[in-house]
């Protein structure tokens, strides 16, 4: 079925018309029970729901330095599908640790209805961290999440959400995913934990996703499982999102596209370096992969990327050696031999020239802004 906007011509002008005079409602729910307010705005358009019986609550644990894309992209199809169908389908608490505003990623201030101490114990709460997300989360709240679950909670995760829940050891024989810009670092920390490469993934009861875009897909795909995939479309049409309803798509764009090129050739030989970081391949290795001859190869990265194969290998190892230094505690020797440099004076000395500052150096000025 294609996601445009014929799925709404059967809804007829009654219905519409009867849908703008109703009013915005909000009902503030019993305190005690630490939700959130029903918020029903309303809007010109309106798609009936037959089938409601009762809201679905969820809850939004926001950490510090958050991405609010994320966020954001996770509530506003819930707030939609309130508006379309003139109900409350979806009710959600928004939570901090202690219950004061957050501050996201970007600087700004959220405020929140209260802090884990107000948690309900059979809700599902959705973990929502950016760039930190290793360490975002204190001691205390890792060890609620694992006593939410033990007592019937259910959890998932948003952006870098998973790696909470990876700490409170939540993930387990689990599928999962997180941004891809995070996964190196984890994989270090957890390497019995391997992320999916898609953009969300639904698990029975646990829900993680990228962040993003893949935030509008995760709730967009649970939105099509509890009132049908013509209602979906609906609240995706007024997302303007055209992406997948299931969650088949990687996360990154292909090789092809970020290299700007389809030699299949040429995209075969950089893709057998990020298969090869810790432990690189040889020339010689790369040419038996290809059929390619060693002055072929240097000849198509000079002529597509602009730069030398040796020099594009060894960027790519240093693009690594940089994400661990960003999301983890490992040493600069330790990441020397992650990203497959012989020796830290070899990985330091390239480290510096392209990003200015050397490893040790970098980590330094990362502690102090922690």
């Amino acid at each position: 079925m294609p996601l445009g906007p014929p799925q709404i011509l059967d809804v007829g002008l009654d219905k519409a018309a009867r849908a703008i005079s109703i009013a915005v409602v909000v009902n503030q729910n019993d305190p005690d029970l630490g939700l959130g307010p029903e918020v029903v705005p309303e809007g010109a358009f309106f798609f009936p729901v037959e089938d409601f019986k009762v809201p679905l609550d969820l809850g939004f644990l926001l950490l510090p330095r958050f991405t609010l894309l994320a966020f954001s992209a996770a509530l506003d199809p819930l707030r939609i599908a309130n508006q379309l169908a003139q109900k409350p389908l979806y009710r959600w608490t928004v939570f901090s640790e202690n219950g004061q505003a957050i501050t996201s990623s970007s600087g700004m201030d959220v405020s929140v209805h209260g802090s884990l101490d107000s948690l309900p114990k059979d809700l599902r709460l959705l973990v929502c961290s950016g760039n930190q997300g290793l360490d975002a989360a204190s001691d205390a709240t890792v060890a609620r999440l694992r006593k939410h679950v033990r007592f019937g909670g259910k959890v998932g995760g948003i952006c870098t959400g998973a790696a909470t829940l990876a700490r409170a050891g939540l993930l387990n024989d689990r599928i999962f995913t997180m941004h891809w810009e995070n996964q190196p670092g984890f994989v270090e920390r957890y390497p019995d934990l391997i992320p999916s490469p898609k953009r969300f993934e639904i698990d029975g009861d646990l829900w993680t996703c990228g962040g993003g875009a893949a935030a509008t897909e995760m709730m967009l795909s649970i939105i099509q499982r509890d009132y049908g995939r013509d209602f979906a479309i609906v609240v995706s049409d007024m997302c303007l999102n055209y992406g997948e309803l299931a969650p088949h798509a990687a996360q990154r764009s292909s090789l092809a596209r970020a290299l700007s090129t389809r030699n299949a050739k040429l995209v075969q030989v950089v893709q057998a370096m990020y298969n090869n970081i810790e432990d690189p391949v040889s020339f010689d290795e790369l040419s038996e992969i290809t059929g390619l001859s060693r002055r072929q190869i240097e000849r198509q990265f000079k002529q597509y990327l602009g730069e030398s194969p040796m020099i594009a290998y060894r960027n790519i190892r240093l693009d690594r050696a940089r994400a661990l230094v960003v999301e983890t505690d490992m040493t600069v020797a330790e990441i020397a031999i992650a990203s497959g440099f012989s020796s830290t004076g070899v990985l330091s000395r390239h480290y510096k020239d392209r990003f200015g500052n050397s490893p040790s150096a970098h980590q330094k000025n990362k502690q102090k802004s922690e």
